[in-house]
């Protein structure tokens, strides 16, 4: 009797971001995902049970290596002070690689369209924003650089605008500045109404 081939889940994993970043999240198909594996069909099946499983395998993997690339910065800075806000900073001061674009932009329809998947990335975004102020030393400035920081990501990975580098350079930066600046509210512009 033969040995059982032993599949690589984080191979099929990449050809299901492979398919998701060329034909988009909706038209992932465990069929799809096995030939660009180079798998037979029952072999994907076997530890993702559906198209669905299979998706939420992918955002979730995703979930887990961002913050893992976000906390391996963090232990690269230098000062400790606002370390979970500065490390997602110093992450964003490249662009996003142009191959995983596409991949971003049809996991975000997919986070749109489920509401799963969404209560997923709400956590994530909950528990990123209660360490960023819990760990600020201005808790305010810091939720602000997030949010412009998050601004500025949402744009690019969703295609909508991409800022020339000499700009964007200054722009990480500027988002820097903010981190420790006490904001100070003030009153919104009166609108006029008739």
């Amino acid at each position: 009797m033969g040995r059982k081939r032993v599949i690589d889940q984080q191979a099929v994993l990449d050809a299901a971001e492979r398919v998701v970043g060329r034909d988009g999240a909706a038209n992932l198909t465990v069929d799809a995902v096995a030939r660009e594996a180079g798998v037979n069909k029952a072999s994907v099946l076997y530890d993702h049970k559906s198209k669905q499983a299979l998706v939420e395998a992918v955002v979730d993997r995703a979930f887990r290596r961002d913050n893992a690339h976000h906390a391996h910065i963090e232990e690269q800075l230098a000062d400790p002070s606002n370390r979970a806000v500065k490390g997602r900073i110093a992450a964003a001061a490249e662009p996003p690689p142009e191959e995983f674009r596409a991949v971003a932009l049809n996991l975000s329809a997919a986070l749109t369209l489920d509401a799963g998947l969404r209560e997923k990335m709400q956590a994530n975004q909950a528990a990123t924003i209660s360490r960023i102020i819990e760990t600020s030393s201005s808790p305010r400035g810091a939720l602000l650089a997030y949010l412009a920081l998050e601004g500025l990501k949402f744009l690019e990975y969703l295609d909508f605008h991409h800022f020339a580098r000499e700009d964007r350079d200054r722009l990480i930066r500027e988002i820097n500045w903010l981190v420790t600046t006490e904001p100070q509210e003030i009153d919104l512009p009166a609108i006029r109404t008739n």
